[in-house]
């Protein structure tokens, strides 16, 4: 009797590594394009003239669309494959931040970083993470969703400390153009290595039964599919206490402290470097925390996780406004640390869920779980930039997120077992 040596029966490290490898990249480069716009607004400022507010609003589209794009780029992906629509999103993402470079007023900087960056890195945004668990992996999914969630937490500690240096060196047109080489470098990767599904290689998905039929790529329109994902889960509850508590989860995330940390901590007297040294060390923290959320949501029930994590970022928000200060002082390290380590850890649990109540429609179904969390990220930033426009400090943006993730502590909470109910 001979033995096969197909691809899925050979020795050796399973060509789905090799996928999340490329997709740990992928991401990790986005979450850096996405973090550059908190490190610009006080150079653009001192250049233009701009208020907080008008930096915000461009910022906020940025968020808006990297949110809305997903569900759409989730279908795109089921339609036409992940590696042409990342492909897209990359060069997408170059041409939106090569163009700053040019600009003059402040409509520009809502075109180049808020439509075509957001556009771009909504592309790539953690329904990508979904979509190659979801056909590459059967065993270690928890795992995988976690280390590459926290992809975009290591791509904040690699570029926000460097952007900072140059947006302060150099000046912020250099940092712009070192965001778009760095987009357009890892083009080659994704298009060269990342494959859209195991068959298109000849195997099956890590932990799959080799006999189980072939998936078929989608053939409806990618558009007509999310919307109707959309109106499905519309109809359940769990969808919008979801997507309730995953806005909340952007608006105290992305939205606030990703954009107005660094400007918070300038008000004070620190450094934008230094400051921009912190939210790396929040990444650093974050990759342990997600990674570890991961693991934990393969064993424990997601939602009681959720209510864990959002009843702490809460207290820890609240007690931010009074950490403030010109050096960094040991306390303000201890929050870096405790936050740094629930950033995302929301999302395994998140897209656990949506995986468990929604089935074969969980990418998708996240994708808008999660364009809910980027229009509230959205509103923090705008609305955080107004509160220091007309108060003179962000005080009271810190005190009501921290009082929303108690919220969504509870919203979370009261998410039913499986079932669309």
């Amino acid at each position: 009797m001979t033995v096969s040596t197909t691809p899925s029966t050979r020795r050796g490290l399973h060509r789905a590594w090799y996928v999340a490898a490329v997709a740990f990249v992928a991401i990790l480069g986005s979450a850096g394009f996405r973090a550059t716009p908190g490190v610009l607004i006080t150079p653009l400022q001192e250049e233009f003239g701009w208020s907080a507010g008008t930096i915000s609003l461009a910022i906020s589209v940025n968020l808006v669309l990297y949110g809305l794009t997903a569900p759409f780029a989730a279908a795109l992906m089921d339609r036409f494959g992940m590696r042409r629509v990342v492909a897209v999103a990359l060069l997408l993402i170059a041409a939106g931040s090569g163009l700053t470079v040019f600009m003059s007023a402040s409509w520009q900087l809502l075109l180049c970083w808020g439509v075509l960056v957001g556009l771009g890195t909504g592309s790539m945004a953690l329904v990508f993470a979904a979509t190659v668990v979801d056909r590459w992996f059967v065993r270690h999914r928890g795992l995988v969703t976690g280390v590459l969630t926290a992809a975009g937490a290591t791509g904040q500690l690699v570029f926000l400390p460097v952007l900072a240096q140059l947006a302060h060196g150099p000046g912020w047109r250099f940092a712009s153009l070192t965001v778009a080489a760095a987009a357009l470098a890892v083009v080659p990767f994704v298009w060269w290595l990342l494959r859209d599904r195991p068959e298109d290689v000849g195997t099956t998905a890590l932990g799959a039964d080799p006999a189980a039929p072939r998936p078929e790529p989608a053939r409806t329109n990618a558009a007509l599919r999310a919307v109707t994902v959309l109106a499905s889960a519309a109809r359940t509850r769990p969808f919008w206490l979801l997507a309730g508590g995953f806005a909340i989860c952007g608006a105290s995330t992305n939205g606030l402290v990703s954009t107005h940390f660094i400007p918070a901590a300038h008000d004070h007297g620190m450094a934008e470097p230094v400051a921009a040294g912190l939210l790396a060390i929040i990444g650093i923290f974050d990759i342990a925390g997600t990674v570890a959320s991961g693991w934990l949501s393969d064993k424990v029930d997601p939602k009681v996780l959720l209510g864990v994590y959002y009843g702490l970022r809460g207290l820890s928000l609240m007690v931010l406004p009074g950490l403030f200060a010109a050096t960094t002082e040991p306390s303000m390290l201890v929050f870096i640390i405790f936050y740094g380590l629930d950033w995302v850890a929301t999302v395994p649990p998140t897209v656990a869920l949506c995986r468990r109540i929604y089935g074969a429609d969980g990418a998708v179904v996240f994708g808008w779980v999660f364009g809910s969390h980027q229009v509230g990220a959205a509103i923090a930033a705008v609305g955080a930039g107004l509160t220091r426009d007309h108060l003179g400090a962000y005080d009271l943006a810190w005190y009501a997120a921290g009082a929303l993730c108690l919220l969504a502590a509870g919203m979370s909470l009261a998410i039913g077992h499986a079932g669309r109910r």
